[in-house]
């Protein structure tokens, strides 16, 4: 993963002077990456690692000069083209989730048809699940107002999407003018997936379910089991390095589990000596 991401990272100009880093990129990266995945505050860092203070000045440096950013786009363009696609897509996927907040920050309310506390995050993927597009706001946000949003970022940040799929309260008997305005405004078509009605429990949709994927992806780093941050910069731009630590490791080709089902029935075949002898 690490000689992946090491050539984009940002390279320092030893013309402009400075004394000699104490802390590598590297140790600055599993820092943060240990935040993201145990959850824990940045003052509760492993002495181990680097101090929570310079990890967490590092991730805001690079969430501000646009790092983080550059890193996430070229990596997901080589997902795609690793997978046959072309670097840039041309359909996507629309939802957002609501998650309960800590309290303070900004951008706090409530969701009353999730009846939660919290913010909303905007989503937009591609057909595999790749994050083009975050947003968050908070919980009492509309979809249909936070969807603007996303969609607008989207069409500045990729031409080539023409097609967005999404479910219905995007769009419905009362308020369907999302669909002309991206039509018109944006020349994106919006399609919406609509659920049966004679259905009842869960069902997975088309299109839709991929979407609900990533989201899945997401919360499987406790850090984004709910939102923790205080600025919702800052909490876009870790569900950015989620999506970074998932395309390093699919690159990397390494198991996205931390145990398979082959490595524990080599355990239970292991011996008292074997296991002394280890």
């Amino acid at each position: 993963m690490w000689e992946i991401i090491q050539p984009l990272l940002p390279m320092r100009d030893l013309r402009k002077g400075g004394g000699v880093r104490k802390y590598p990129d590297r140790l600055v990266l599993d820092s943060i990456f240990y935040v993201l995945r145990s959850g824990c505050q940045w003052r509760m860092l492993p002495r181990d690692l680097m101090p929570w203070d310079a990890a967490h000045r590092w991730f805001t440096k690079w969430r501000r000069d646009g790092t983080w950013d550059r890193v996430h786009d070229e990596l997901r363009r080589q997902v795609r083209i690793g997978a046959g696609r072309d670097p840039e897509p041309s359909a996507a996927v629309i939802d957002a989730q609501s998650v309960k907040t800590s309290e303070g920050g900004e951008a706090r309310g409530f969701d009353a048809g999730k009846r939660t506390t919290g913010r909303k995050r905007h989503l937009i993927v591609d057909t595999m699940g790749l994050l083009l597009v975050v947003t968050v706001t908070s919980a009492s946000v509309q979809d249909r107002a936070g969807g603007r949003t996303v969609l607008a970022r989207l069409a500045a940040g990729f031409r080539t999407v023409s097609l967005v799929w999404a479910d219905g309260g995007y769009a419905n008997s009362v308020d369907s003018t999302l669909l002309s305005w991206a039509r018109n405004a944006l020349d994106i078509v919006v399609q919406i997936v609509k659920r049966t009605d004679d259905v009842k429990g869960f069902k997975v949709l088309p299109r839709r379910w991929v979407v609900e994927r990533s989201f899945g992806w997401l919360v499987r780093n406790r850090r984004l089991a709910r939102d923790y941050e205080r600025l919702t910069a800052t909490s876009e731009a870790m569900i950015k390095v989620a999506m970074i630590r998932l395309m390093l490791v699919r690159l990397a080709g390494q198991p996205t589990r931390w145990s398979h089902e082959s490595h524990r029935k080599t355990a239970r075949t292991k011996t008292v000596e074997d296991l002394i002898a280890a």
